[in-house]
């Protein structure tokens, strides 16, 4: 059973997240020391370094020669169902869309395991989350981020294809800009016959946004290297490696900063209201740890490996997704607020999950 020592670096790993947020949110609604452009440059910054430099650091400290294959398929599972649901609940309710989906997916399947987790989980489970919870933070920054980062900059180009075109400048005697000359070829292929082809003309506007996406090159670069050391033992220089520290070591101080900044500047803390904050709750803490348990379960994990799975999906919603919700303004007041409640209820519900797992 959990200690009071346990609980006490459980405590001590969620205070400082509750001290960032608490001091950015004064420094708006009572100092007014950041302006709106400032604090969205805050999280520019996070999502463009912070983010990537922190995924790096993860990907490349993961032995990818000894992961566990079951627990891969299950987590890619629970990630399939999560969409399939989430597609039909939108489609009978005729309401929503990609957004939704986008959201939905970031409650339910993408916890705070990187701060939370890992001395939660270690008090509860030891030697086995210690193995197994290094594979599940790889997997989300891995996989599961930058495919939320295809379905936001998807998200964005198809509304980008209903705005007008930019009108022609005039009397300016100057050659046509890029976006005008993109413009006219993007219009050009409306008028062509076939859907494939405008699907193919949106698809390959996402794929030059994520080749540009410093998280792009942060995750494969980190897995090359990951492949390397865990191979050969070749180490990092220490110049390079401090300098990657220096970075990454605040990006979820930083990004939890954004977040105070954020709740901030709405006229609430609840910005999403009574009823989405049930939804919230609900896809995090009930449909996230349903949807892992039936994957798992299906892949064949047993004993050990089959709780930790399904209590670590019962963690509060993460504070990347949050970043990138942002940043794309995609229901961030719905994010926001799935990780100030998570924080604050996480640990009794994950010690609920962990002593009916242990009946």
């Amino acid at each position: 059973m959990i200690s009071l020592g346990d609980v006490y670096h459980v405590v001590t790993a969620t205070v400082p997240l509750y001290v960032t947020m608490i001091l950015a949110f004064i420094s708006v609604k009572w100092w007014k020391l950041f302006t709106p452009d400032q604090c969205s440059g805050i999280n520019k910054f996070v999502a463009n370094f912070s983010i990537p430099l922190l995924s790096f650091q993860v990907i490349s400290s993961n032995n990818v020669y000894k992961m566990s294959l079951k627990l891969i398929y299950a987590d890619c599972i629970q990630k399939l169902l999560a969409i399939l649901a989430l597609t039909l609940i939108i489609k009978i309710s005729a309401r929503g869309g990609l957004k939704w989906i986008i959201t939905g997916l970031s409650l339910s399947t993408l916890p705070n395991t990187l701060i939370l987790g890992i001395p939660l989980m270690k008090a509860m489970y030891k030697d086995e989350a210690d193995a197994l919870l290094p594979q599940i933070i790889f997997l989300q920054s891995m996989i599961w981020y930058n495919l939320l980062l295809f379905l936001h900059e998807l998200d964005a180009a198809i509304p980008a294809r209903t705005m007008p075109a930019t009108p022609p400048s005039q009397g300016t005697g100057e050659s046509e800009t890029s976006q005008e000359l993109q413009s006219k070829e993007e219009e050009e292929a409306e008028h062509r016959p076939g859907r494939k082809l405008r699907i193919l003309l949106i698809l390959t506007k996402v794929g030059k946004k994520l080749i540009k996406n410093p998280n792009t090159y942060a995750t494969f670069i980190g897995l090359i290297w990951s492949s390397i050391h865990f191979r050969w033992g070749v180490h990092m220089p220490d110049v390079v490696n401090q300098s990657i520290t220096i970075l990454s070591s605040g990006g979820l101080g930083m990004a939890t900063f954004s977040l105070g900044l954020f709740m901030a500047s709405n006229s609430t803390i609840i910005a999403c209201g009574p009823r989405m904050t049930m939804v919230a709750i609900g896809l995090k803490f009930l449909v996230g740890p349903a949807l892992m348990a039936v994957a798992s379960i299906v892949i064949g994990l047993r004993d050990t490996m089959l709780k930790v799975a399904i209590v670590q999906a019962a963690l509060p919603q993460g504070i990347v997704p949050f970043v990138f919700a942002r940043e794309y303004n995609v229901h961030p007041a719905i994010l926001s607020t799935g990780v100030l409640l998570g924080m604050l209820i996480a640990l009794p519900v994950a010690l609920t999950y962990y002593v009916l797992l242990a009946l």
